[in-house]
């Protein structure tokens, strides 16, 4: 290695130390917190068969989450962001100790989860603005991308480790030991943001009032109208979160109850999503400013929309369902790189509070539109149409016989929804140019 690059990796490192401990212990945390939440899954699907009552999981945590996000962001930048992450943290862990108790009293029950998501999805809203916001404090602008990239990275190892480390654990030693690694991780990230963090707070201007809390939860909203590509750029997301919330209800139902499928199977092709992010992920740390970061955002979903849910819709093979998911899901994190520059050079630091909290409203309300939607079509309507549909038919020839048939029918019916959206927004989006940083 040259003594120049050398001393530009040790200034590098210098300028992100306070980034790093950050990120590398909150993402050990939720590494616990996605194996709890990956094991519940399994726990669920075991209970009750459903996709639509295991969909209910992820619409309880989002719910909250959407409805009062425009609210959040606003506190957000009134609070102190450390105290907020802090309170959120520990109650998020109060519920996994919830948890763990009812199991052990064998009390636990569906709707117990259901009513302790809804109490995360809260957490989340005050807890996501807050450190995004403090993601913009502690680093330079320079590094936004390749922070980014970090970023996505740590996501992705997170979805490799969590379905393979929650299924293992899980099937050997049940959910206790789940549990009691989701509450050491959380201790580990807990401890190093009370005593090892500094957050700088935003300051207030001189002889300005502060606004109240409504107006200051509008002032996101006019931000955004002002804003056109910022706004456009959150609708399309939200479009592409529909198809691919429903496309997360549905797997399960696809691949559990298939002859070749299982626990097991679910955890690789879940795994094989964190691989291709991963990869996503160096490519979007290393790679070069691209020449319209608005380009890439509406090229990388048409090409992951329109191959994925195909793939897994017409196969009934493992290695073709991680093919899939590998396609799928490389180039999310290049989207999310450039999505994430723009916002954070378009939005001013003192607002940024508000404005992604009203971008969490926008763009995330589909979730849990996209879970129901996904369950419901696999549970009421297309297994229902399999099961009294022609074994020699066209139907059974696309998408198979039994249970599961439904499942590959729904993800067909994605697959035409997310490539239409894509090329729709295409049109719109070819207006904006973002080259700025």
């Amino acid at each position: 290695m040259k003594e120049s690059t050398k001393i530009s990796f040790k200034t590098t490192c210098k300028e992100l130390r306070t980034f790093l401990a950050l990120w590398s212990t909150q993402s050990l945390s939720q590494l616990g917190s996605s194996m709890t939440a990956f094991a519940l899954t399994l726990w669920l699907y075991e209970k009750t068969g459903s996709a639509l009552q295991t969909a209910l999981l992820s619409i309880c945590t989002y719910a909250p989450y959407v409805m009062m996000s425009i609210f959040a962001g606003a506190l957000s930048d009134r609070w102190d962001k450390k105290r907020v992450m802090l309170v959120c943290d520990t109650l998020a862990a109060c519920s996994t100790l919830v948890v763990f108790g009812l199991l052990k009293a064998d009390l636990l029950a569906p709707w117990h989860l259901y009513l302790l998501n809804v109490l995360s999805g809260l957490m989340n809203t005050l807890q996501q603005p807050a450190g995004d916001v403090s993601m913009t404090l502690i680093i330079p602008k320079k590094h936004y991308q390749k922070i980014s990239g970090m970023r996505s990275f740590s996501n992705s190892l997170i979805t490799i480790l969590n379905p393979v480390l929650a299924t293992t654990l899980f099937s050997l030693f049940g959910m206790d030991v789940v549990i009691a690694v989701d509450l050491g991780t959380f201790a580990v990230a807990f401890l190093t943001l009370l005593f090892g963090i500094r957050i700088p707070r935003i300051a207030q201007k001189d002889g300005e009032e502060r606004e109240p809390l409504l107006r200051a939860a509008g002032s996101g909203l006019v931000f955004l109208k002002k804003n056109g590509l910022v706004l456009t750029l959150i609708l399309f997301l939200a479009g592409v979160n529909l198809v691919a919330s429903a496309f997360d209800a549905v797997l399960p139902a696809l691949i559990l109850p298939s002859p070749y499928g299982g626990e097991m199977a679910l955890g690789l092709v879940t795994s094989t999503a964190g691989v291709a992010m991963l990869l996503g992920s160096l490519l979007a740390t290393f790679m070069k400013r691209p020449k319209d970061r608005v380009r890439v955002i509406y090229l990388t979903m048409l090409v992951s929309l329109s191959t994925e849910n195909f793939l897994l819709a017409f196969t009934r093979i493992p290695a073709l369902w991680c093919l899939g998911q590998l396609i799928g899901w490389l180039p999310v994190p290049v989207m999310s790189a450039n999505l994430d520059v723009i916002l954070r050079a378009s939005i001013p630091v003192e607002m940024q509070g508000r404005v992604y909290s009203c971008r969490n409203t926008l763009q995330f309300f589909t979730i849990p539109v996209g879970f129901f939607l996904g369950g419901f079509l696999v549970d009421r309507v297309c297994e229902p149409m399999m099961a009294q549909a022609d074994p020699n038919g066209m139907l059974a020839r696309m998408f198979g016989v039994g249970k599961g048939s439904g499942a590959a029918m729904v993800m067909f019916v994605l697959g035409v929804a997310g490539t239409l959206l894509c090329l729709a927004f295409g049109q719109v989006l070819r207006k904006y140019h973002y080259d700025n940083i």
